[in-house]
C-alpha cells in the first residue's frame, strides 16, 4: 500500500491515539509500526485474538504491568564475548517478573472460550534464567552474597575488616582523647579506603595520609597509619569481590544466551499484551469494536465515526453502506457538508479494519476483505513537479490503475476537477466505469451533475447526499441514500461573507443559464431530513422496547429463583421438623403434597394469564391417544395415553413418568417449540433446580454421603413433580442397598419402593414411587 494512503488518511495520528494507551515505550513503538496484514488468514487470526481479549479483559480487568525495553539487551547478546552488566540483568529480571504474572493470569482463562489467549501465553518459560536471576539478584539491585561461594566468602572477610577498622579507630580516639576533633562519625570511606573525618585545624593531631577535603574545606579525610595495612587488605578483597561478581554476571549471561529463544518469546508475549491492552482501552474510550472482514462480506459500516473527530467532540455517526451487487458510493451535496469527511471516514475505517484495529462503528458492521486502498484526495498540485490539481489526479490514478483489482478500495474526492466541467465529468464517469469493470470498490465525492445522474442510473452504483437543515442551511453531517444533493455554492458563499450584490448577479446568471435546480434539490433534501428524523425516532423507540423487555426478563428470572428458593427452604424445613419429631409422617406428606399443588396451580394461573393463540387452544374433542402435548406445569412434552371423559383429565407419559393433568394445563407441541425459542434462557436456568435424570447412581459412595445425596435428589424430584425415580446402588455386599432401603422406609416423600425387575438391574436398583 502506498505511503501517501497513510498520509492522506492521517493514519499516523490515529496510531498515536492507540500508542498513548500502551504501558511501555516498546509497546508504543510496536503500535506506531502497525500496518495491514499481508495474509487474510493472519488478519482473521488477529481479529479473533482481539475479540477474545476484549471478552476476557471485560471479566477480569487485566492490565499488563509496565516493563522496560529489551531491544538493546538482545542486540548486545549478539556479541559472543559480551557480558551483561548488573543493570541489564536487573532490567531483564524485572521484565520476567511482569511476564510471569501476566502468563499465570492468562493460563487461568477458560480453554473453551479463550483458546487464543491460552495459545498466546503457552510459550516455553525460561526457567533456568528466571530461577538464577531470582537467586542471585537482591531487592536492592545488587548481587546477593549467596550468588556464589566465592562471593559469599570474600564479602564475609570485607565485613570483618570493616568491624576491625571501626574498633581500632574507636579505641585509638578514646585512648588519645581526640574524639572532640572529629567532624562526623568515627570512620567513613574515601577512595574505597577507611578514613577519619577530622576538622581541618586538627589534621596534625593524627599521623596519617590526607586523602581529600570537603567542599567547604572544614573537614579533611585522614587515613591513620595504623589503618594502612588493613586498607591494603581491603583493596585486595575488593578486587576479589569484583572478580567474583564478574563470574556471577558471566554465568547469568551464559544462561540468558542458552534460553534466548524463550526470552525472545516472553518479550514478544509482553509486547503483544501491551498492544492488545492499547486496543482494548481505545475500544472502551472510543466505543470501538472489531468489524467482520470476509471476501463476500458487504460494505456495511453502521454508525461509524472518525476517531480524530471523536477526540475533539465533533464526530457525527454516519452509515456507510452498499446493497448487494453494489460496489460504488457516489456522495454529492453542498460544500462544507461533510463529503470529504465521509470518504476519509470510509478509508480510515477500512484501513483500521485491515490492520486488525477496533473501529468506532456499531455492532454487526462489516467490510469486504480488501488488500489495498488507493486514495486521491484534496488539492495535490505541485509547483516543483509542474503538476496542476487535475494533472496530479491523473498522474496518481495512472500509476495505481494497473494494480487495481477486486480486493481494492478506491477513494476519489472531486476527481476531474480543475478542468472543463463537461470533460472532467465525462472523464470521471469513464474512470468509475473502468474501475467497476475490474470489480473494485469505490467511494466518490462529486459536484458534477452528470456524475450525480450517473450514480442514480448506473447498475452497481449507489447515490447518497449530505444533508442540510432546510431552514438554517447548516450542514447536518448526515447521509441520505438513493438521492443526489445540490452543491449550494451560493449559500456557502453567503455564509462566508461574500457581498450580496455578487450573489444576486450569480443567481441571475443561473436563471439565464437554465441550470438552477436548487428548488427541486432543496425539496428532496427536506424530505430526506424528515425521513432521517423519523428513522431516528423509530430506532430510539425500538431501543426503549428492547430495554423494557430485558428488564421484564430479568425480573421474571429473579422472581422465579426466589420462588424456587422459597419452596426448597419450606420443603427442607418440613423434613427437618419431621426428623425432629415435630410433626407426624402423615402431616409431612400432606404439607409436601399441598406445596406441589400450589406450585402447579400457580404455574397454571400464569400460563392461563398469557394470551394464547386460537390455534394453540385445545378442545376436548381434539385430543386423541398418541398425541404429543405440552404440560405447562412441568414445561415438558408428553404423549397422551388415556382420557378420563367424566373428570376431563388426560394421562400423559413424559419420559417414563405418567401423570393425570387437567385439559387447561395442556397445549400443542408447536407452542412449546415457540416458547423454547423465545425463552431459552429461562428454560436453561430452570434445569438447575430439578434432577438431571430420573435415575441416581450411588455406586462407589460411602453410606453417609450416599444418603445425603439421595435426600437432596428426592427433594428436587418432589419439587419438580416427579412421581417415580430409580436409585442405582449396585449388588456388592448389599450394605449400601440396606442403608438406602432403611432411609426410604422412613422418608416422608416416599410412597413405596421395590427392587427393579431383573432385566432392569434386579437387586442392584430400587424403583421409588413418590407422593
Amino acid at each position: 500500500m502506498e505511503s501517501r494512503t497513510y498520509q492522506l488518511l492521517e493514519f499516523s495520528k490515529v496510531l498515536n491515539l492507540f500508542a498513548k494507551y500502551c504501558v511501555s515505550e516498546p509497546g508504543a513503538e510496536r503500535v506506531r509500526a502497525i500496518r495491514p496484514f499481508a495474509e487474510h488468514k493472519d488478519l482473521l487470526s488477529e481479529l479473533e485474538l482481539l475479540r477474545q481479549w476484549l471478552a476476557w479483559r471485560g471479566e477480569n480487568r487485566f492490565r499488563v504491568g509496565n516493563f522496560l525495553s529489551l531491544d538493546g539487551l538482545f542486540l548486545f547478546l549478539e556479541r559472543p564475548s559480551g557480558v551483561l552488566d548488573l543493570d541489564a540483568l536487573w532490567a531483564l529480571y524485572d521484565v520476567l517478573g511482569t511476564a510471569k504474572e501476566a502468563q499465570e493470569q492468562m493460563q487461568d482463562a477458560d480453554e473453551e472460550r479463550f483458546p487464543r489467549l491460552l495459545e498466546l501465553s503457552s510459550f516455553v518459560w525460561p526457567q533456568k534464567t528466571w530461577a538464577a536471576l531470582k537467586r542471585c539478584l537482591g531487592r536492592d539491585g545488587n548481587i546477593r552474597d549467596e550468588a556464589s561461594p566465592e562471593l559469599f566468602s570474600v564479602r564475609q572477610e570485607i565485613r570483618s575488616i570493616h568491624n576491625r577498622c571501626y574498633k581500632k579507630v574507636r579505641t585509638y580516639l578514646e585512648d588519645e582523647g581526640l574524639s572532640h576533633f572529629l567532624q562526623d562519625d568515627y570512620v567513613t570511606i574515601s577512595s574505597d579506603r577507611y578514613v577519619v573525618p577530622l576538622k581541618s585545624n586538627a589534621k596534625g593531631r593524627i599521623r596519617g595520609i590526607i586523602h581529600d577535603y570537603s567542599q567547604t574545606g572544614e573537614t579533611c579525610y585522614c587515613e591513620p597509619l595504623f589503618l594502612v595495612e588493613l586498607n591494603n587488605q581491603l583493596q585486595d578483597l575488593k578486587q576479589e569481590e569484583r572478580e567474583a561478581e564478574r563470574q556471577v554476571l558471566a554465568f547469568l549471561t551464559g544462561l540468558v544466551r542458552q534460553e534466548f529463544t524463550g526470552l525472545d518469546d516472553m518479550y514478544e508475549f509482553l509486547l503483544t499484551c501491551d498492544v492488545l491492552t492499547a486496543k482494548a482501552d481505545f475500544a472502551a474510550e472510543y466505543d470501538a469494536r472489531p468489524v467482520e472482514i470476509e471476501n463476500n462480506a458487504p460494505m456495511n459500516l453502521m454508525q461509524v465515526r472518525h476517531p480524530l473527530l471523536m477526540s475533539t467532540g465533533d464526530a457525527v455517526p454516519i452509515d456507510l453502506a452498499l446493497r448487494e451487487g453494489q460496489r460504488a458510493l457516489v456522495v454529492s451535496g453542498g460544500n462544507a457538508g461533510g463529503k470529504t469527511v465521509c470518504l476519509k471516514t470510509l478509508g480510515l475505517a477500512a484501513l483500521m479494519a485491515l490492520c486488525g484495529l477496533p473501529v468506532s462503528a456499531a455492532e454487526g458492521s462489516s467490510v469486504p476483505a480488501w488488500s489495498k486502498i488507493v486514495v486521491i484526495l484534496g488539492d495535490e498540485q505541485s509547483i516543483e513537479s509542474s503538476l496542476s490539481t487535475f494533472t496530479a489526479q491523473i498522474n496518481h490514478i495512472s500509476k495505481a490503475f494497473s494494480a487495481i483489482d477486486e480486493r481494492t478500495l478506491v477513494i476519489m474526492d472531486e476527481f476531474g476537477a480543475g478542468t472543463d466541467p463537461s470533460q472532467g465529468a465525462a472523464l470521471a464517469q469513464a474512470v468509475v466505469d473502468s474501475i467497476l469493470d475490474r470489480d473494485a470498490w469505490l467511494g466518490v465525492a462529486t459536484h458534477f451533475p452528470a456524475l450525480k445522474a450517473y450514480a442514480l442510473s448506473k447498475q452497481g452504483v449507489r447515490a447518497a447526499s449530505v444533508l442540510f437543515d432546510p431552514n438554517s442551511k447548516k450542514p447536518l453531517y448526515q447521509l441520505a441514500y438513493d438521492q443526489v444533493g445540490a452543491s449550494q455554492a451560493l449559500d456557502v458563499a453567503r455564509e462566508h461573507g461574500l457581498p450580496e450584490e455578487i450573489l444576486d448577479r450569480a443567481q441571475q446568471y443561473l436563471l439565464l443559464d437554465g441550470s438552477d435546480t436548487s428548488k427541486t434539490l432543496e425539496r428532496l433534501n427536506a424530505l430526506a431530513v424528515e425521513r432521517s428524523e423519523e428513522l431516528t425516532a423509530l430506532n430510539k423507540e425500538r431501543r426503549k422496547l428492547q430495554e423494557k423487555r430485558s428488564r421484564f426478563s430479568e425480573r421474571f428470572e429473579r422472581e422465579k429463583k426466589a420462588l424456587i428458593d422459597g419452596l426448597q427452604k419450606q420443603s427442607q424445613q418440613i423434613l427437618r421438623d419431621w426428623q425432629a419429631s415435630k410433626m407426624s409422617h402423615k402431616e409431612a406428606r400432606k404439607k409436601l403434597a399441598q406445596m406441589r399443588q400450589e406450585l402447579a396451580e400457580s404455574s397454571s394461573a400464569k400460563t392461563a394469564a398469557q394470551p394464547a393463540k386460537k390455534s394453540d387452544v385445545l378442545e376436548w374433542a381434539d385430543i386423541t391417544p398418541g398425541m404429543v402435548l405440552v404440560y405447562a406445569g412441568w414445561g415438558k412434552t408428553g404423549k397422551v395415553q388415556e382420557l378420563d371423559e367424566r373428570k376431563k383429565l388426560v394421562k400423559i407419559d413424559m419420559g417414563g413418568v405418567a401423570v393425570w393433568v387437567k385439559l387447561k394445563e395442556l397445549s400443542l407441541a408447536q407452542a412449546k417449540a415457540k416458547s423454547q425459542s423465545m425463552h431459552s434462557g429461562a428454560s436453561s436456568s430452570a434445569k438447575v433446580d430439578r434432577p438431571a435424570s430420573l435415575s441416581l447412581d450411588l455406586r462407589g459412595k460411602r453410606a453417609d454421603a450416599a444418603i445425603a445425596e439421595l435426600m437432596k435428589y428426592i427433594d428436587g424430584a418432589v419439587l419438580s413433580g416427579y412421581t417415580r425415580v430409580e436409585v442405582i446402588h449396585g449388588r456388592g455386599t448389599g450394605a449400601l442397598r440396606r442403608e438406602v432401603h432403611e432411609f426410604l422406609r422412613t422418608f416422608p416423600p416416599v410412597q413405596s419402593y421395590s427392587l427393579a425387575p431383573e432385566d432392569m438391574g434386579g437387586d442392584g436398583m430400587t424403583i421409588v414411587e413418590l407422593n
